[in-house]
């Protein structure tokens, strides 16, 4: 059990408190004992509390089990997932069972079993771990909704290649389809897997995008199937995949041109069945998901190669959603950028910052390798270092301490754009890598690897 555990026990028999403390204090970190219920309100304001273990009886020659009852309500009202367990004598069953239609988790029965009565609390202190930890992912759910509203805006575009993805995006939504998004690095792949899944019938049950690219081949499994206890040295507890998570939901796999075959004989297996074995478990757990996968590869040549399965090819591409690069949408990359010198003209109080027409015809003629994303760090860098009140094209460079690379030279290698925007954000976040790639969008130990990779 987790060592935070908190249980409160409420008893007028101070005699039953002081068993029950000192056969739970041994198991459980935290033991509460109350002999007066009309201290649960302040103890429940005061305390993390898990755990009720209340009696159903306070008033001598009073055994209705209504005080009880009366009590279970005040508490599941000031805590809606608080868990409470029972304390009844035979005679009572019936009016607990009642009582747990009404939100009691459970009962035990006078004179209790010591070992039933633990076995109770521990599964009483699971459920509620499970339900604050179903209150945090849909907390972060919301949150995503709110951040990814507010990111719409970067999805834009006029061009004719954009208006066929945006129509693309209309038509897929609302089916349940498996769509695949291809397209270069910084293209927007989750823009359109989270467009589409605010559009889809679940856009109110989670969206959870998983970085193929930096989950290890060791941890596959574990990561997006799960684990129970003990199936290996560090599992201490059970712990749910990516794809029991997201049932309900979508679940969106990036980098999936990534995964070498045996990883994907596994996932194919998963998506084939629709239900995931954990590590060390013996059943099998039924997900519903909706699939939506992305890579920036060239997956139909790696299928040629051998190098891809091409059943799972088939499985997750229902529907194809090809994004252009940034260089092949014309006009829209002067429409992207006026989006972001507004925005960062905002970010940094230079309100009255303008766009110049010959950074504009720069901007225009740059071939852009690192597409929107490397487009959206350029404006944020050029508003930062500008000094007057208009963008020249002079502002357009990388980092003072970096090789001076002016808009409209020779295009960059993707690798060497790359290079340049990770090691800019490593030393504007002065080395921390959490901030880096929540800036960068991309995962944590993809980081780590483009550091070792370009020698940061």
């Amino acid at each position: 059990m987790d060592k935070q555990d908190t249980i409160l026990i409420v008893d007028d028999n101070k005699s039953v408190l002081s068993s029950l403390e000192l056969f739970l204090k041994r198991k459980i970190d935290k033991v509460i004992t109350c002999s007066n219920p009309n201290q649960i309100p302040s103890l429940l304001r005061e305390e993390r509390i898990d755990l009720v273990l209340l009696d159903m009886n306070f008033t001598a020659g009073i055994n209705s089990g209504n005080e009880g009852i009366f009590w279970m309500r005040e508490i599941l009202k000031a805590d809606p997932q608080m868990v409470v367990v029972l304390i009844t004598a035979y005679g009572d069953v019936e009016l607990a069972v009642n009582a747990m239609k009404e939100g009691a988790t459970d009962f035990v029965l006078k004179p209790w079993d010591n070992q039933k009565l633990l076995a109770t609390i521990q599964s009483g202190l699971a459920l509620r771990k499970a339900k604050r930890e179903l209150k945090e992912v849909k907390q972060q759910q919301l949150q995503l909704q709110q951040d990814f509203s507010s990111t719409l805006g970067e999805f834009l575009g006029k061009s004719p290649s954009m208006e066929a993805v945006f129509k693309s995006i209309q038509k897929v939504a609302k089916t349940d389809a498996s769509i695949l998004i291809l397209g270069e690095n910084g293209t927007g792949k989750e823009l359109v897997a989270r467009e589409i899944h605010r559009l889809s019938d679940r856009a109110n049950k989670i969206f959870l995008s998983v970085d193929l690219g930096s989950i290890s081949e060791t941890l596959f499994e574990s990561e997006l199937f799960g684990h129970t206890k003990g199936a290996f040295t560090d599992a201490k507890e059970d712990r749910a995949g990516r794809f029991q998570t997201a049932s309900g939901g979508t679940l969106f796999l990036d980098e999936i041109g990534n995964l070498s075959l045996p990883m994907q004989a596994k996932l194919l297996t998963a998506i084939q069945n629709r239900e995931i074995t954990p590590l060390g478990a013996s059943k099998p757990i039924a997900v519903d998901i909706r699939l939506l996968c992305a890579t920036n590869k060239n997956i139909k040549e790696l299928v040629k190669e051998g190098s891809f399965r091409e059943d799972l090819l088939y499985r997750i591409n229902t529907i194809e959603i090809d994004l252009p690069p940034l260089r092949d949408r014309g006009s829209d990359i002067l429409l992207i950028a006026k989006h972001y010198l507004k925005q960062f003209a905002d970010k940094y109080d230079k309100s009255k910052l303008t766009l110049s027409s010959k950074a504009a015809e720069k901007i225009l003629e740059y071939k852009w390798p690192g597409n929107v994303r490397e487009l959206k760090h350029a404006m944020e860098r050029a508003v930062i270092m500008c000094e007057g009140d208009c963008l020249e094209p002079e502002e357009f460079f990388s980092h003072s301490s970096q090789p001076k690379i002016e808009l409209g030279s020779s295009p960059l290698s993707l690798d060497d754009a790359e290079r340049i925007l990770i090691e800019a954000s490593i030393k504007r976040h002065k080395g921390n890598i959490s901030k880096v790639a929540k800036e960068l969008n991309i995962g944590r130990q993809t980081i780590y690897r483009k550091i070792e990779k370009y020698g940061l």
